[in-house]
């Protein structure tokens, strides 16, 4: 790829992705264009790659031409705001922030420029993201290959379209601490069963990421794979059991539903 990239924005997640793209070794180091509102941020990143740290956003906007804007969603209408006369109608806008939507950023930025929303999740710092990707009525196939292409460097991605976003950062971005939650759950029931807490952990977060490596790898269904393991009068159906009798699915549909409403909320949807 001969495209300069922008980002705007170096916190954890900005870092991860721009870390990500460039540890694939499909985009140079330096084709990359950089800022964050703390320098220290940036001069961190040049000392361990040759990007160029810019001193404002309006310059990364002036120079890129695709711009990852990695900023909290309460200061991405200023940094919008900042960029906009920056930006070229060829430039491709790629908005991290979390309930912002696509008609938000067109409002500070023109309806007529090229935008894409993603939603990651936390496992980008880790290059196991799962990002879903919502591109405005501008924005050309090509262009949607090329944002994909960059951001399958730090994981799995999926179109998606805008309607369906919340239910993204319902299991997507939220689902992770549901996760560790279950996590921590599994490991605190082997710990009452006698293993250390250091085992524990390990077994259970090994069990949980090889389960899901299983299924993406297999393209079985959860549930075929859940018999897998349920030996008729065995002992993981009795487990099964338990859970059933505790509404765990039920609870955990709940959970997911509410993070969908209250992402809805935080859109400014009914």
């Amino acid at each position: 790829m001969e495209q300069r990239i922008g980002f705007i924005g170096l916190g954890n997640m900005g870092c991860a992705i721009l870390q990500g793209i460039i540890a694939s070794q499909s985009v140079p180091a330096s084709q990359f264009y950089v800022y964050d509102i703390h320098p220290e941020n940036g001069e961190k990143l040049k000392a361990n790659y040759e990007v160029y740290v810019m001193e404002s956003a309006k310059e990364v906007a002036k120079e890129a031409d695709i711009v990852f804007i990695a900023v909290k969603p309460n200061n991405i209408n200023d940094v919008l705001s900042e960029i906009q006369k920056e930006l070229k109608k060829s430039t491709v806008v790629v908005s991290v922030a979390a309930g912002i939507t696509i008609k938000m950023i067109e409002a500070v930025i023109g309806y007529d420029q090229k935008i894409i929303r993603v939603m990651p999740n936390t496992p980008a710092l880790v290059n196991s993201a799962m990002c879903s990707l919502t591109p405005n009525t501008e924005v050309t196939p090509e262009e949607l290959l090329a944002v994909r292409a960059l951001l399958n460097c730090i994981g799995l991605t999926e179109v998606l379209p805008e309607y369906q976003v919340h239910s993204a950062t319902g299991v997507g971005g939220s689902g992770p601490a549901f996760v560790f939650m279950f996590i921590e759950a599994l490991a605190d029931g082997a710990v009452k069963g006698g293993m250390t807490r250091r085992q524990a952990y390990k077994f259970a977060a090994q069990t949980v990421m090889g389960s899901a490596k299983l299924m993406l790898e297999t393209g079985k269904h959860p549930g075929e794979l859940k018999d897998m393991v349920c030996s008729p009068g065995g002992i993981t159906i009795e487990g099964v059991q338990e859970l059933e009798q505790n509404t765990f699915r039920a609870a955990v549909m709940d959970a997911v539903e509410a993070c969908i409403n209250r992402s809805k909320q935080l859109s400014g949807e009914k």
